[in-house]
């Protein structure tokens, strides 16, 4: 019998859970499996993005129950540790000389064009990327177009020593730094004038909770997230204390696999 598009749905995301899980368990600090990584991650970001697959993700919604939930926790869980393995692999093929693109970069550098809508980056602005991960190819676009200092952070060691060799071969000159820090340790969060958030930090809002003392009253933030069928490959939105920060617009991108969310001291 012929499943219909909410059950075919259900069963794409448990197959690239799977997948996702088998390569995660897989990666050895090597670029053997990259391939692999590269080709199911492109399909997923297609999945993401396809306008057939919107509708029958919001009836399933509706259909499903917490057994739903529990299978999308995982999913965006596991795809985002294999996005985080992905920048591994493109890192390390840079440093061998073997320089590669995918779709899942291109839909991401195609977004960073105008992360910030109408709160323009320019040469005076200091800018902090959470999440910045081994190729931090946000803060290189940044400081490489706008003549910004940009300050990357990450709590993954390993990361942080890749992403410092990439900026050092891609960004000579530029004003980079990347740091393994929590944002209570940055000693210039005051000086900061934009903050961009990885779509795939868990903890993006406690995060920017905790950046509301140490920023001054006119930073922005841009808050990168995925709800509905998007929110399988990105940490969702949620709501802020409204006495800290304030919602002044949202980026909707339907062919880009993250929505951007601007907030403003309130």
């Amino acid at each position: 019998m012929e499943l219909n598009r909410t059950a075919q749905l259900r069963q794409l995301m448990t197959e690239y859970l799977q997948q996702f899980a088998m390569m995660a368990s897989r990666f050895d600090g090597t670029t053997d499996r990259s391939a692999e990584l590269v080709t199911v991650i492109d399909a997923y970001s297609a999945f993401i993005t396809d306008e057939a697959n919107r509708a029958a993700w919001e009836q399933l919604e509706q259909e499903a129950g917490p057994e739903l939930a529990r299978l999308a926790e995982e999913l965006r869980r596991t795809s985002a540790r294999c996005v985080s393995i992905m920048e591994k692999y493109r890192a390390l093929k840079l440093l061998n000389g073997n320089a590669a693109r995918t779709e899942y970069f291109q839909n991401i550098e195609s977004c960073i064009e105008t992360e910030f809508g109408s709160f323009q980056i320019s040469s005076g602005s200091k800018v902090l990327m959470v999440g910045a991960g081994s190729f931090p190819m946000t803060p290189l676009m940044i400081a490489r177009r706008t003549d910004a200092e940009v300050i990357g952070i990450d709590i993954d060691a390993e990361a942080v020593r890749l992403g410092r060799k990439v900026a050092e071969l891609l960004g000579s000159g530029l004003r980079i730094r990347l740091e393994r820090a929590s944002v209570e340790q940055l000693a210039d969060a005051g000086d900061l004038t934009h903050i961009i958030f990885s779509s795939t930090i868990a903890q993006k809002y406690e995060l920017l909770d905790r950046l509301h003392p140490l920023t001054n009253g006119r930073v922005v933030a841009a808050v990168r997230y995925g709800d509905r069928l998007k929110s399988l490959f990105n940490y969702p939105s949620q709501q802020v204390d409204a006495r800290k920060w304030k919602l002044v617009d949202t980026i909707l991108r339907p062919d880009h696999v993250f929505d951007i969310a601007l907030y403003q001291k309130a």
